[in-house]
């Protein structure tokens, strides 16, 4: 059988843990190569048995997000090898501190905007011309419902998401006459380590799992989708 994604080059940041180790496994299934991104290489070389016994393949770019001028030498890389990119998957973030904005320590806000918003403008700028290089450029991006609730107490992790939401949907417009499509999904409550960490009296075995999150992130990197600058909630596709 034909795969879906057969020959495309697709990059995944947060590749080593949660819902961005579920998407990678789901789209190297599906034929895509994999430029799994995340800092732990112990975490990626896990994935990276996964995948193969799977029968896909990846190619592990340890790299800490926050260092900007890494993810310009990964593009350079990227140019040089395949001289395109199918697929960018901005998965990657931090949920910082719970509590009254003013408590929140400069050093944790800075770390927030770096990782949540950031290191995805800097994806954005380092790997749009190469998403524009491919017959039918992909990119989602992973945002929150806190990014529009505005819950007390969440406001460093509400705040970037907010942001990425904005700067998405602006990338989205500006590639809208393009062979490019660029969506936002928000997961919802699903069984990762940030969930944990946020709510940590839950029962996850009530939650989603990472890898039935993960075939959202397939039906937007598809040939044929043409939804552009949305954000597509994993709770409205499961009760449509």
């Amino acid at each position: 059988m034909t795969r879906l994604l057969e020959g495309k080059i697709a990059l995944v940041t947060g590749a080593s843990r949660g819902i961005g180790y579920a998407v990678a496994r789901l789209l190297a299934r599906e034929g895509a190569h994999i430029l799994a991104v995340a800092r732990t290489a112990g975490a990626l070389e896990e994935l990276d048995d996964a995948i193969q016994a799977e029968g896909g393949s990846a190619t592990l770019a340890p790299l800490d997000l926050k260092d900007f001028d890494g993810i310009d030498r990964m593009g350079g890389a990227v140019a040089e090898r395949w001289g395109r990119l199918d697929i960018l998957v901005g998965n990657a973030g931090i949920l910082g501190t719970l509590g009254p904005l003013s408590h929140i320590k400069p050093k944790v806000w800075d770390e927030l905007l770096a990782v949540n918003l950031t290191a995805n403008w800097r994806l954005i700028r380092s790997f749009e011309p190469l998403l524009r290089a491919a017959p039918h450029g992909r990119a989602v991006f992973v945002t929150s419902g806190v990014a529009q609730s505005h819950r007390a107490y969440w406001g460093g992790y509400a705040t970037t998401k907010a942001a990425l939401e904005a700067m998405v949907k602006t990338f989205a417009a500006e590639c809208a006459k393009s062979n490019v499509r660029v969506n936002l999904v928000n997961p919802g409550a699903t069984r990762t380590a940030m969930r944990a960490q946020a709510m940590p009296g839950e029962d996850p075995a009530t939650l989603p799992r990472p890898d039935d999150v993960a075939e959202l992130f397939l039906d937007l990197v598809r040939e044929d989708v043409t939804l552009n600058g949305a954000v597509v909630n994993y709770r409205d596709r499961v009760q449509s």
